[in-house]
């Protein structure tokens, strides 16, 4: 206990030991947040779950905090919903027919326009459908027409998206048209601010019939990390992404060191034939293409998480840190308490295990710590070449999606920042804290 507490206070002595310590402990403080907050099955749901859990999100919206740093008030997202008491149905009248009246109305106080219009139709009927009627009501007056339809049971009219409505509206697009006055110049338009309503007038055929409408007006900004072309709230990922990069760099670094220490010792111990073939395996492995083995793995096999750790700790294994546990162990083994542990009779895995391995933890211990972001940035490395978990979203998925899509190319910066401010904090504070114990635990290093 003495000798941890004196290591501690010499690693308090290096302020960069300090903030390698503070950025590590919140990505752990992170991994468990968002393993608490959001469950594995509810995290893949909202990730992997479809559109219909997406639908409400703006496309390639950015952070909601971009607003901060922008001249304009970027509008946010504006969902409608029909409520009860809000949808006036008139009696009855000649063959059964019903008026059916509804307004979904909102303010807009924003700079600039929507991203896209979307309006959600349920309706409930035994064979003939309802029938309505859709108009706009901007602040200025104007009551424009956006056409008429059937109602299926479920359906969706993307309003961005109806080329007639955008021609009548002097060839705009309809997120543009219905919130600029009619005279307004196209080169210069901005949004018309005040009270919008949408309208639905029509006509129940069938006694029992009903209508709900959901209205979405999307907006350019979303959450705190934006969203991606396929409207999924990157924070997910972000959140998501760290606790498995700690979990993967870790693991790979336990079993990748811890094995090849162990083999190291037991050549050592035992020489001869033994030593020779650890060494012959391990010149044969340092010249195997690691990251080609892993994309053939990758293609030919399986993209799996943990197939990938698999297939990283045993090409670890026979690394040329044996060379260097080797070197170390060959004086350890000379040591004479090793000799009187030797003539007392000690068992040859009693005296690896228990005198042996534990005098080079010291020089294990930094070498751990900077071999995890190692393995951390070649999880990612592999992702980003294509090669990710299929079903795990990581922080190298998100910079390949966003790289597919052209993210930089079209503006979305934010799409590539934040997994890769992310994957460097990781690096640097690994790096800081294995700097700091190499100096602590390394005596040659301590006047430097």
């Amino acid at each position: 206990m003495s000798a941890l507490r004196d290591a501690f206070k010499e690693i308090a002595r290096y302020p960069s030991a300090i903030m390698g310590l503070v950025i590590i402990t919140a990505l752990i403080l992170l991994a468990i947040y968002t393993v608490i907050t959001i469950p594995y099955s509810e995290g893949m749901r909202l990730w992997r779950g479809g559109e219909d859990i997406w639908i409400e999100n703006p496309r390639n919206a950015r952070p909601t905090w971009v607003d901060f740093f922008s001249k304009q008030g970027l509008p946010k997202t504006i969902i409608l919903n029909t409520q009860p008491g809000t949808v006036n149905v008139g009696p009855p009248l000649p063959g059964g027919l019903r008026a059916v009246q509804m307004a979904l109305a909102f303010d807009y106080p924003y700079d600039g326009f929507p991203s896209e219009i979307n309006l959600f139709l349920k309706a409930k009927f035994d064979e003939r459908r309802p029938y309505i009627a859709l108009f706009w009501l901007t602040p200025d007056g104007q009551r424009i027409p956006l056409g008429e339809r059937s109602v299926r049971a479920a359906e969706r009219y993307s309003i961005s998206l109806d080329r007639h409505l955008a021609q009548r509206l002097g060839r705009r697009p309809p997120e543009i048209g219905l919130f600029t006055a009619p005279n307004a110049p196209v080169e210069n338009a901005v949004p018309l601010k005040g009270k919008y309503q949408l309208q639905l007038e029509g006509f129940f055929f069938e006694e029992g019939s009903t209508l709900d409408a959901k209205l979405v007006v999307y907006g350019q900004v979303y959450g705190l990390a934006g969203t991606d072309h396929r409207r999924r709230d990157l924070m997910v990922a972000l959140l998501w992404g760290t606790p498995v990069a700690l979990a993967f760099g870790f693991l790979a670094a336990v079993g990748s060191t811890l094995t090849t220490l162990l083999i190291a010792a037991i050549g050592v111990w035992f020489g001869r034939w033994v030593d020779a073939i650890i060494q012959r395996i391990t010149e044969v492995n340092a010249i195997l293409p690691v990251l080609p083995i892993l994309i053939m793995i990758g293609i030919f096999y399986s993209r799996s998480l943990w197939v990938m750790l698999g297939a990283i700790i045993l090409l670890s294994i026979f690394s040329l840190g044996i060379k260097t546990y080797r070197s170390i162990l060959l004086q350890v083994k000379e040591a004479p308490y090793i000799e009187a542990a030797r003539t007392y009779g000690t068992g040859n895995f009693r005296i690896i295990f228990r005198y042996m391995i534990p005098r080079i933890i010291p020089v294990l211990i930094p070498q751990f710590v900077t071999l995890i972001p190692s393995f951390v940035f070649l999880e990612a490395g592999l992702a980003v070449l294509g090669l990710g978990d299929p079903v795990l979203p990581t922080w190298g998925k998100v910079v390949n999606d966003a790289y597919a899509n052209g993210a930089l190319y079209k503006g979305y910066y934010y799409w590539v920042l934040a997994p890769s401010v992310l994957l460097m904090l990781t690096g640097a504070g690994f790096a800081l804290v294995g700097f700091a114990l190499d100096r602590v635990f390394n005596p040659r290093l301590r006047t430097l």
